[in-house]
């Protein structure tokens, strides 16, 4: 099924999984203008996030400015995609990320794709580096990662859990947390969590075979800066840049700190 978004950008609806594990994942495609050679955007966004937040649209306009394209997309059980919330894992999130960029290389003719990916996203981004890397006609010119929270459920959730969330998830399954970004709490299973200790990278050596920027706020209440710092002490390669943004905080909205991360992005697209 094909839509129009508002921005005259053509919206997909692809169906991901079979069975009861079907959901429809939508996909704002936006084409290149021009055969510059310029790698195109991928934006994976963060947990709970969708594809209209402030970084996603900035991308997408910066995209339209160099004449490259642009994919974002919502997980499912975010933003207008199908699927429950509560079934989600990094699994089931990395599945459709995938699922996704190959729809955009048979739709657009994407082969080199620049990979921006915020919080929860920059995880997902590194996962789908590993899948790739063996898969001819996709090449990764680059990571952008935002705030980036590999391994988040054993790393930073697990150890702070208290004995009244461990006793909810082993009762209910999940666990509720408020959160300052919303009205609703953010919501942890037990199922994200046991898939999240499957799909852990700070394991070893995190070979991703591009370059990569990471850009961390020390003002981050959610992903401590030394998390940025732990993950490019894992990352093998030599191409690696760390800005840290003094009082940047987890969102890295404002907009010094979006002129940063659109640089970024925009270096990686020109790289040959």
């Amino acid at each position: 099924m094909t839509a129009t978004n508002g921005n005259g950008w053509p919206k997909d609806f692809i169906t991901v999984g079979t069975g009861d594990e079907a959901r429809q994942i939508a996909i704002a495609l936006q084409p290149e203008a021009a055969g510059n050679g310029l790698a195109h955007f991928v934006w994976l966004g963060g947990y709970r996030s969708d594809m209209t937040g402030t970084k996603a649209v900035e991308l997408a306009a910066l995209a339209a400015r160099l004449g490259t394209g642009c994919v974002r997309f919502d997980y499912s059980g975010h933003g207008i995609s199908g699927g429950a919330f509560i079934d989600g894992t990094i699994s089931r999130w990395l599945e459709e990320t995938l699922a996704v960029i190959d729809h955009a290389a048979e739709v657009l003719g994407t082969r080199r794709m620049v990979l921006v990916g915020s919080s929860m996203g920059g995880w997902i981004a590194l996962r789908a580096v590993a899948e790739l890397a063996g898969r001819k006609g996709i090449a990764i010119a680059g990571l952008v990662l935002i705030a980036p929270a590999p391994d988040f459920t054993s790393e930073l959730i697990e150890p702070n859990l208290t004995d009244a969330e461990r006793a909810a998830l082993a009762e209910r399954g999940q666990f509720e947390e408020p959160t300052p970004y919303g009205p609703d709490p953010n919501i942890y299973t037990l199922k994200l969590i046991e898939d999240g200790r499957d799909n852990r990278v700070l394991t070893g050596a995190i070979e991703t075979g591009c370059p990569v920027h990471i850009l961390q706020g020390m003002a981050d209440p959610d992903v401590p800066y030394s998390h940025a710092v732990r993950l490019m002490e894992h990352l093998s390669g030599d191409d690696v840049v760390l800005t840290m943004i003094r009082d940047g905080d987890h969102r890295l909205s404002r907009p010094q700190d979006i002129a940063k991360i659109l640089e970024a992005a925009e270096v990686f697209a020109r790289a040959e």
